[in-house]
């Protein structure tokens, strides 16, 4: 059976990252894709790893072009997944993860409706109040927008796959990996 493209979603400060960091020590043939963002790198992201940083006028062309699969604009930036590794991993038979915003989802899901949409949600509200809040990395005003986006995202968990409850890292971890894996 091909490959099946696999996007992950949950609110910002769910852990989204980590969990994919700790899915890739135990599947290490997944393909993630890296998205394109105008946002400025934090402290010790690189240009190709954590994202592709571009400005945004060559986020604008992207748009232009076609070449992007989804992309949304959050807290002043924009973030989008580029169209070609995608396809290119799939035709290839590489199990291949998105981890991408709610927006992001949605238009995924439009476009690629057979793909596994799993939603990775918090233990607890108070949890991922407490989780942004110890980033330590945006403004109050940020974070703010983070929470208020936040309450949104969960109420969408319905339209997903899977849910998978961010508890613990490795047990989330070890449950997406089955997702991304399954022949189903």
């Amino acid at each position: 059976m091909p490959a099946r493209l696999t996007v992950l979603s949950g609110p910002s400060g769910v852990g989204k990252g980590t969990v994919v960091a700790a899915l890739r020590r135990l599947v290490p043939h997944v393909w993630v894709s890296v998205s394109a963002t105008t946002r400025a790198p934090r402290p010790g992201e690189r240009d190709g790893r954590e994202y592709r940083f571009v400005d945004h006028d060559a986020f604008a062309q992207m748009i232009a072009d076609d070449a992007l699969l989804e992309w949304a604009e959050f807290a002043g930036n924009r973030y989008g997944t580029p169209r070609t590794p995608v396809q290119k991993h799939l035709s290839v038979d590489d199990p291949t993860l998105l981890e991408i915003e709610l927006e992001g989802a949605r238009q995924v899901r439009a476009s690629m409706p057979d793909a596994r949409f799993v939603f990775l949600a918090p233990p607890s509200v108070e949890e991922l109040v407490d989780r942004l809040h110890g980033r330590g990395t945006e403004s109050a005003e940020a974070v703010a927008a983070r929470l208020a986006r936040a309450e949104v995202e969960m109420a969408a968990a319905s339209e997903f796959d899977h849910v998978v409850v961010n508890r613990d890292v490795e047990q989330a971890a070890l449950e997406v990996a089955a997702l991304v894996t399954a022949d189903d």
